[in-house]
């Protein structure tokens, strides 16, 4: 009897592949039918690489009628952010500054993937450069939240997030700067984990701030999450990124430990801050009900400098964005203006039409805070703030191994509700001080929320290199929410895709 691809987990599709139950060309044939029925209405992908997943599937097949062992992610459908370099592919951040841009290599996050075994299906939307909350400000397309076509995916990773909320991949791959793995995963109903800064290369991932950018991943199951894990940490550490570091664990061992007597920390300001729905607030209280009823202890903690988190992120990231994206010049790749008679109109023409908005906005504003006269002013105090909240959170960890908060303040809204910048930024306003602080985080999905009937998510925030915990707490909250893992949107629920 035929099947859905989109009702088998990351470990079932490999078990089978393994088992000869079906082959992965079979599988990858059954995601590239899924992407064409389903990502009309999505819009999740900026290019599938169907070439590229049926000879990577193939490999497997011949790896597997050789008697050679398969990787834990064998023939498993992936999807990759379109700032993670691929040979084979473009990778365009989103933008028309490289819209033509063809990989010169493959990341490593990318590649420790492909060398699981794991089956590349495309590279996925974003906001371009991965500027924004929304998935809006991509230069080629929105993308569409598949609970709600009307309604954006989150950002920037919104087509990480939709493409399996859709069941169009069974795993992607994501980059989180200030929430833009976990908070599209909210908005999307899927479990999302930054994990923490270092444990994953960034090698290859076309950076926006560097020492706050973490590639993480994305799934419907937390044992997906963590199988991902497993394939992107078990080389080690990565020569070629300098902030790399060796994560020797395997993040399944203790996926269902149990968690009793373990302590959960709640910070009673952050329940009540402006602009946290009710239905947000309702579905947290009850995610530390479900982990109270396991055993677990419920303790208040503080986090005291934690209001300062957006106004330090958005001093250090838009600095750090100004400085990477300065190689943008028209001259040696990227969009280059044509006609122009000098070097100076070239340069500034080019990056005048090759950039959009929201990535002109935050490179203004990098520049300002770090021109003369200003950058005392803000740059080094949002530094000092930094290490404030990073020292907030190691307290509050001597009395918690994690800690429960909204991941996002609401569902998903509208495409053109937050028309201004700002409200826009607070949309990251519970994940912004997790990056501050280098820490993991992961997105757990809750259901459906009372008021909207929109996917609402808990996030559970974690020590650093203690990622494994996260995931034993974050199977907790599965298990009383969603013990199959979370179902793929309705309106795209087994169409195409079947799987003999």
């Amino acid at each position: 009897m035929a099947a859905s691809l989109d009702q088998l987990s990351a470990r079932e599709v490999a078990a089978g592949v393994a088992a000869g139950d079906f082959t992965a060309v079979e599988v990858a044939r059954a995601a590239l039918d899924a992407v064409e029925a389903r990502d009309g209405e999505v819009q999740a992908f900026l290019q599938v690489s169907a070439d590229l997943a049926l000879e990577a599937a193939a490999a497997t097949d011949a790896r597997r009628a050789a008697g050679e062992k398969l990787g834990p992610l064998a023939g498993v459908p992936v999807a990759f952010k379109d700032n993670m370099n691929l040979v084979g592919t473009r990778t365009t951040c989103a933008s028309r500054m490289l819209a033509n841009y063809e990989s010169p290599y493959t990341a490593t996050c990318v590649q420790r993937l492909l060398d699981a075994g794991a089956t590349p299906v495309g590279k996925t939307n974003m906001d371009e450069f991965a500027f924004g909350s929304s998935t809006e400000s991509s230069a080629f397309h929105p993308t569409r939240n598949p609970w709600d076509t009307a309604r954006v995916p989150g950002g920037s990773s919104g087509g990480s997030a939709a493409a399996v909320a859709a069941g169009e991949v069974t795993v992607a791959l994501g980059s989180d700067t200030g929430g833009s793995i976990r908070q599209p995963a909210s908005l999307c109903g899927v479990v999302g984990l930054k994990p923490t800064y270092g444990a994953v290369s960034r090698y290859g991932v076309v950076a926006f701030g560097s020492s706050l950018d973490q590639v993480g991943p994305f799934g419907r199951r937390v044992e997906d999450v963590a199988l991902a894990m497993n394939a992107l940490v078990a080389a080690g550490r990565d020569p070629y990124d300098s902030t790399s570091q060796d994560c020797p664990v395997d993040f399944l061992e203790h996926l269902d430990d149990p968690i009793e007597g373990r302590a959960v920390g709640v910070v009673p300001a952050l329940m009540e801050a402006a602009g946290l729905t009710q239905e947000v607030r309702d579905a947290v209280d009850a995610a530390a009900r479900a982990l109270e009823d396991q055993g677990a202890r419920i303790v208040e903690v503080d986090l005291p400098n934690i209001a300062s988190a957006i106004a330090a992120y958005y001093v250090i990231a838009p600095c750090e964005a100004f400085s990477n994206l300065a190689r943008f010049d028209g001259v040696r790749y990227g969009y280059q203006e044509p006609g122009c008679a000098t070097l100076a109109e070239q340069t500034a023409l080019s990056r005048a039409h090759g950039f959009g908005e929201e990535a002109k906005r935050r490179q203004m504003l990098g520049a300002y805070l770090l021109s003369s006269g200003v950058y005392d002013e803000y740059y080094y105090p949002a530094q000092q703030v930094r290490t404030l909240i990073t020292e907030d959170y190691r307290r509050a960890y001597e009395s918690c191994d994690v800690i429960l908060m909204p991941a996002a303040p609401r569902t998903a809204f509208r495409f053109g509700e937050m028309s201004d910048p700002t409200q826009m930024y607070a949309s990251d306003m519970f994940t912004i001080s997790n990056n501050i602080a280098g820490n993991g985080g992961i997105s757990v999905p809750l259901g459906l929320g009372a008021a909207t009937g929109l996917p609402v998510s808990a996030q559970l925030q974690g020590p650093a290199f203690r990622d494994r915990t996260l995931l034993t707490f974050a199977r907790a909250i599965e298990r009383a929410f969603a013990p199959e893992g979370a179902p793929v949107a309705p309106d795209f629920a087994g169409k195409g895709g079947d799987l003999a």
